[in-house]
């Protein structure tokens, strides 16, 4: 089929929120963020997807305890329909799983990046979200989805190695794609206060090196509960909605649901599929 008239066929008049959620290193806990911002969406009342877009470590079944029969993997070798890679999960959210320890899926080039995200032109799924757990650093596929989402949201902890790399991955965006807003999510952190803090690290950095605007959404605590959440596989929203990290995740949800919609022109997911096309086969860069 066309790549054009593929993308055409989606059928989703609604603005939709594309949210790539990404962090400069791994380690920081940026997937039990996507994971928990999601749940926390649905639970509002929004239609949500969350794509596993970590494309070789691929985890978000695993901390939701899901075991999916396919996954993006399947969709490349031409083996499973978009569609049938889909899992509902809490709340009703759609998950798009990719693999794990798959070396080819981590090392996708250009054009088979598109043709993966081309393959969304098959789904008609009315949705007011779209969550991208991204692969850490700043690897091509990561730069892709970054560029083509409407938010970028930044994973970081309170510690000199992610704060840097976090600056690493906002000035590449910014310096070499002309990203102009960057999200900062503190995480594992004691506090509100250590949370500003961090943020406040970032920003002055970046103000000093970057034409980029920052935008700190919250902190969210290291407890108990978020632990015990991961052992049983769990949104820690969904396990310990009372406890510290689960208020946290939905004002957090809260925050996000205020971002102001996307224009009409740049709204609908059809136009992030031409984006990421366009931008995986490194053509163009991201303006406002």
């Amino acid at each position: 089929m066309d790549q054009a008239a593929g993308l055409r066929r989606m059928a989703n008049p609604r603005p939709v929120k594309v949210i790539a959620v990404t962090s400069g290193k791994g380690g920081v806990g940026k997937s039990s963020v996507s994971v928990n911002l999601s749940v926390a969406l649905a639970r509002s009342g929004s239609r949500v997807m969350l794509m596993d877009a970590d494309l070789g470590l691929a985890n978000i079944d695993v901390l939701l305890g899901i075991s999916p029969r396919y996954n993006l993997s399947h969709v490349i070798d031409g083996e499973a329909s978009l569609e049938e890679v889909l899992v509902e999960g809490p709340e009703g959210i759609l998950i798009v799983p990719a693999s794990s320890g798959t070396k080819r899926m981590a090392e996708l080039g250009p054009a088979e990046n598109a043709g993966l995200i081309n393959s969304f032109s098959e789904l008609n799924h009315d949705l007011d979200y779209l969550i991208i757990d991204t692969a850490a650093g700043i690897a091509d596929s990561v730069i892709s989805f970054a560029r083509a989402a409407r938010e970028v949201l930044v994973v970081a902890l309170d510690e000199p190695s992610s704060i840097t790399d976090a600056y690493a991955l906002i000035k590449v965006l910014n310096r070499d794609y002309g990203l102009r807003r960057a999200h900062v999510v503190a995480n594992m952190v004691s506090g509100n206060r250590q949370g500003q803090e961090l943020f406040d690290k970032l920003a002055r950095v970046t103000g000093r090196y970057l034409d980029v605007t920052m935008d700190f959404l919250g902190s969210i605590p290291a407890d108990e509960s978020l632990r015990k959440a991961v052992q049983r596989q769990k949104a820690v929203v969904s396990a310990y909605p009372g406890s510290p990290s689960g208020r946290a995740f939905v004002e957090l949800a809260r925050r996000v649901d205020r971002l102001p919609l996307p224009e009409e022109a740049e709204g609908h997911l059809e136009f992030f599929l031409e984006r990421l096309v366009r931008y995986s086969s490194g053509h163009e860069e991201l303006t406002e």
